[in-house]
């Protein structure tokens, strides 16, 4: 019998990062709408230290401008912030998954977390998809090293568009996943590296569906 190893989840400050840009980015909190730790960190049902963390990684990010009184104003994003965010990751992805492949990383941990994601695909487990998706990338950087650090605070969620449905979304995204553990399998860092940036391009293109 196989022995799974347990999924790895980003920190609390980078999880509630990502929740507060995926929820800036895709518009379900607007520009200018005041944010604050307290509120916030009721609706995640976390502490407000990572909340107040989250918010100074959102802040240098330009997402949103700090206030004295515990709060945040949600500032404008456009079509070019979004590609600036995306094709940075993907310049980063990518070279996560060259080191990977130079460095002849153990893959098992990412190997598990794309069978994980395939199973809950399979029980419709939405949140659960989302965390197994999240923790194949988080061991890739991982697995790459100091690259870890800078890419957790840059993740935003799945990309999701307006013209897919979350299941086609989840399954588009598992496919190519999939692609990239195979290449990273067959110690190819060019086509690693090459997956990698098709997958996050792909991701940026559904989110400028809303934009």
């Amino acid at each position: 019998m196989v022995t799974l190893k347990p999924i790895k989840l980003l920190p609390a400050r980078e999880r509630v990062a990502s929740a507060l840009r995926k929820a800036i980015i895709s518009k379900q909190i607007g520009e200018g709408e005041v944010i604050t730790l307290e509120a916030t960190a009721q609706q995640l049902g976390v502490s407000v230290t990572p909340v107040r963390e989250a918010f100074q990684i959102l802040a240098r990010d330009g997402l949103i401008d700090l206030k004295q009184n515990k709060g945040a104003t949600v500032l404008g994003l456009n079509e070019t912030t979004i590609r600036e965010h995306y094709e940075i990751r993907a310049a980063l992805e990518s070279a996560a998954c060259v080191l990977c492949c130079q460095r002849k990383a153990d893959l098992s941990a990412i190997r598990n977390c794309l069978e994980m994601a395939d199973e809950a695909l399979e029980k419709k487990d939405s949140s659960s998809y989302s965390n197994y998706t999240k923790s194949f990338h988080y061991e890739i950087w991982t697995a790459a090293g100091k690259l870890k650090t800078m890419l957790s605070e840059m993740w935003n969620g799945l990309s999701m568009g307006l013209k897919s449905t979350e299941e086609e979304y989840a399954r588009n995204s598992q496919e190519e996943h999939r692609q990239i553990l195979a290449a990273l399998e067959s110690g190819d860092p060019k086509q690693a590296g090459e997956k990698m940036v098709f997958h996050i391009i792909r991701s940026m293109n559904d989110v400028l569906t809303r934009y």
